[in-house]
């Protein structure tokens, strides 16, 4: 239900695979996300993406309620992928929701299709929203957006998330990865020691 795709250039693609199940996440699931993410240092580029309309609808229902929903691998992930070296991108094929928000908030780029949704309903299942996540969005769309969204419960849609900032790009799902594929191309192509530098000193 994971894919993993390494390409010779140093290009990392990870691919959500559970479109029957709109790409909810099972620990299981997650682990392996987070296992990736953490054997990536190597990787100059890291793409993750979806297969389907949806992106992720955050945690499988069962397991949530089982524990999912409070388990730590939300932000042993999140802080996988943040801690990347090289450029990360989350190339979203569909709507994101719920706990699935904090690997697309760790990347440093977030594409997204036309109508793709945005919502992170946590405070209504009774739950407080992984520890990293609302920093990471208040970063990029300010604390009152940020409360709009987690604290009001509103969905955004994708325009509407471009304003705010919370994506950076929309794209026509036929060309997504290859958008992701154009952005990341001077960073596969430069020493990755310059790259990096320059990731760093971005902050």
């Amino acid at each position: 239900m994971i894919e993993l795709v390494k390409e010779e250039n140093g290009l990392w693609v990870v691919t959500i695979n559970r479109p029957d199940k709109a790409n909810s996440l099972t620990h299981a699931m997650l682990s392996e996300l987070a296992d990736i993410a953490e054997s990536a240092q190597e990787a100059r580029a890291f793409v993750l993406t979806g297969t389907g309309k949806v992106f992720s609808a955050g945690a499988d229902l069962e397991e949530a309620r089982a524990g999912l929903a409070t388990s730590d691998v939300w932000e042993r992930l999140s802080g996988a992928i943040a801690a990347l070296p090289g450029l990360s991108i989350a190339a979203l094929n569909g709507t994101l929701a719920g706990g699935a928000m904090g690997m697309a908030l760790a990347c440093d780029i977030r594409l997204a299709v036309p109508g793709a949704k945005f919502f992170y309903p946590v405070m209504k299942l009774g739950f407080l929203p992984q520890p990293s996540d609302p920093g990471r969005m208040a970063a990029l769309i300010g604390p009152a957006r940020t409360k709009l969204v987690l604290m009001g419960g509103q969905k955004l849609l994708a325009d509407e998330a471009l304003a705010f900032g919370l994506v950076d790009r929309i794209v026509e799902r036929e060309v997504l990865l290859d958008a992701a594929r154009e952005i990341v191309a001077d960073t596969l192509a430069a020493k990755p020691e310059i790259a990096q530098g320059i990731k760093e000193m971005c902050g």
